[in-house]
């Protein structure tokens, strides 16, 4: 507990005293947001605001798991955890520092052309396609000592689904689904200062709690597995734990100067590599089906997206004002700052349901 503490409050100081940092080099660069002519007309005052934000907080993450595996190897936790960094780390960590570069490259661009138009979309999808798949392997692909496998072969909700085995290359599919989907959920989620922050702090601090909760009933831990008939088959969960909450800190601390008036923008530099991470987190603690409640605001607002594309190509009619949801609401005539309460609202709401459900399949099993 202590480690996951260390690395944690390590990311929070990183990313708070290092955002400002970012600020300043990004105004210095030129780095500022163009804004979309078709957005909302109050979005035009937030022109030129630096962006690339993100990387503030995934390289606090990084040396936040450093500082956490160096508190490590001085705690009696160490005996049931590896004091190396092990392929869960490098799973996740992998997915939020290259989806985190995607982004980045198409922040670059709008920032370069000085418009709206970054990476194309299909070069977007390409560019998570390709990180997606590469980590996916690794996933499947690589087992610790004890055979166990980042990922699994079967479809998951709270736990792996025995019924729904889809085999390495199906699960390789699902894996790179599942990135892809969350990475455009969060990304989607961007727009509104704070809101895809908070948002993901949320979801974020979720998986740290259900990492830590299967740390203290894993099936690796010889002395719970020898007394207790059920325990959760996952592959380093401190080191999930760790990663969680040091990525929820990290975005705690980036939060302070993102929110309204946004003095920084994430980006999908930060939008990306988010989405990465929490698809990762799902897949390595076997809650892939979990993850579409725990992430329900992402969902909800990708939905919002696909409802308006299908209508408006079907019946040349939009459901919406304007999709993503959020700007829906602003051109109805909510407050930006009450739409972002609003939603965070929202996604505490399908946070706490997601840990509910999680919480009550234990006492199930144990009861």
């Amino acid at each position: 507990m202590r480690a996951v503490i260390v690395a944690a409050a390590v990311a929070f100081i990183i990313s708070l005293f290092g955002t400002p940092i970012a600020i300043r080099v990004f105004t210095a660069l030129k780095a500022g947001q163009p804004i979309r002519t078709l957005g909302p007309a109050t979005h035009q005052g937030k022109k030129g605001t630096p962006t690339m934000g993100g990387v503030a907080f995934i390289i606090a993450t990084v040396f936040a798991y450093v500082a956490g595996h160096i508190a490590l190897t001085t705690l009696p936790e160490r005996q049931i955890a590896q004091e190396s960094p092990t392929m869960t780390a490098l799973v996740l960590l992998g997915l939020f520092v290259f989806c985190g570069v995607v982004g980045f490259l198409d922040d670059f661009l709008k920032v370069r052309r000085r418009n709206s138009d970054g990476l194309s979309a299909k070069g977007k999808l390409l560019g998570q396609l390709l990180v997606g798949g590469a980590f996916a392997v690794v996933a499947l692909y690589v087992p610790s000592t004890n055979g166990e496998t980042v990922a699994s072969e079967k479809i998951s909700f709270i736990r792996d689904i025995d019924l729904l085995d889809v085999g390495k290359v199906g699960s390789v599919m699902v894996f790179v689904f599942v990135i892809m989907a969350m990475s455009n959920g969060v990304n989607l989620t961007d727009g509104l200062d704070g809101l895809a922050t908070g948002a993901s702090i949320l979801v974020l601090g979720a998986y740290a709690l259900i990492g830590f909760w299967q740390y203290r009933h894993w099936c690796g831990d010889s002395d719970y597995a020898r007394v207790n008939d059920y325990c959760y088959q996952v592959r380093d969960p401190l080191e999930i734990a760790m990663i969680a909450a040091a990525a929820a800190a990290a975005c705690v601390g980036f939060l302070w100067w993102n929110t309204s008036p946004a003095r920084i923008f994430m980006g999908d530099t930060g939008a990306l590599g988010l989405g990465g991470l929490i698809g990762g987190l799902a897949v390595a603690t076997r809650t892939t089906l979990l993850s579409v409640i725990i992430g329900g605001l992402f969902v909800i607002i990708t939905m919002s997206v696909v409802i308006q594309i299908i209508s408006f190509k079907t019946t040349g009619k939009r459901v919406f004002r304007m999709s993503p949801l959020q700007h829906h609401f602003e051109l109805a005539g909510w407050s930006e700052v009450n739409i972002v309460v609003r939603f965070w609202i929202v996604a505490g709401i399908c946070v706490a349901i997601g840990l509910g459900l999680f919480y009550s399949d234990f006492l199930a099993v144990m009861g």
